[in-house]
């Protein structure tokens, strides 16, 4: 395979496939937080309204032929856009190398790309849609199986695979975030926005109790647990690993940028880059 034509025809369509999956991801994480329309209306300079035209979005070479500036207002455009269409074409031709042309493959872009959108959104805005988390979960619970199954195993062991990779992710980090705001209300801590100002700790009886902890987002459970129903039980635990010890680096550098650690910052940054280290690992395929 490797060198022939077979090879360099799937790895090129990988990663042209992933720079126009990054071009429309840059749509995604500008306008679901903005709760805008990912289809309507078309792409557009943010700074005047100019719609975009087809030769002007051509991924990472319109930004080159138009020296990262809109050629309507010349407002200048963000490098996150050529970076993000460049990383996920990277991941996809990465993905292609590791997994081959099977039936997972395509699951495995659309679970990369969620990861990067995902990423993206909870470093800009501390925040992760449900739309990515639990619509991943969605097709890593109900699709993944079929997809493995058609890859030779058995269709219970991959349904048991994706449901218990989806409840050892997501109760692992959510265990964590129980366990820290009790401790937390115990010893009478408090935290910026937990609670918010004037709000009292919730009770038992509140849902708030059970999903809203201090320095954890509850949509980084949902995203682990997403992660859990694509990669299984063990690859998820060793996801969590390794998103600890990456976040660990992410949140020093973090401070030294900021100059202290009282800036919050996103998890899903570190979970997203564990994740992809997993399952692009060419060591140990998930």
């Amino acid at each position: 395979m490797w060198g022939g034509p077979v090879y360099w025809t799937g790895l090129g369509f990988a990663v042209a496939l992933g720079l126009v999956v990054g071009s429309f991801l840059n749509v995604v994480v500008y306008r679901v937080p903005r709760g805008e329309s990912i289809v309507s209306p078309p792409s557009h300079c943010p700074g005047c309204g100019r719609p975009i035209r087809p030769w002007e979005n051509v991924p990472l070479l319109s930004y080159l032929f138009l020296r990262g500036r809109c050629a309507g207002c010349g407002t200048a455009i963000s490098w996150r856009y050529p970076a993000l269409e460049a990383v996920t074409g990277l991941l996809f031709g990465a993905l292609f190398l590791v997994h081959g042309a099977t039936p997972m493959l395509p699951l495995w872009w659309v679970f990369g790309a969620g990861l990067l959108a995902a990423a993206v959104i909870d470093f800009e805005h501390q925040w992760i849609p449900d739309s990515i988390s639990l619509g991943g979960l969605a097709l890593g619970l109900l699709v993944v199986p079929l997809a493995r199954s058609l890859e030779g195993e058995a269709l219970a062991s991959a349904f048991v695979q994706s449901a218990s990779g989806a409840l050892l992710g997501g109760g692992l980090l959510w265990i964590v975030g129980f366990v820290h705001a009790r401790i937390s209300v115990a010893l009478g801590r408090r935290f910026d926005h937990w609670p918010g100002e004037d709000e009292e700790l919730p009770g038992p009886a509140s849902l708030d109790y059970w999903t809203w902890f201090p320095g954890l987002g509850f949509g980084d459970v949902k995203l682990l647990a997403m992660i859990g129903a694509f990669v299984g039980p063990l690859f998820v635990v060793e996801t969590i690993f390794v998103a600890a010890v990456v976040g660990l680096l992410l949140g020093l550098a973090f401070a030294v940028v900021h100059r202290g650690f009282q800036q919050p910052f996103g998890f899903a940054p570190a979970i997203a880059v564990a994740a992809v280290l997993v399952i692009a690992s060419p060591f140990h395929v998930a």
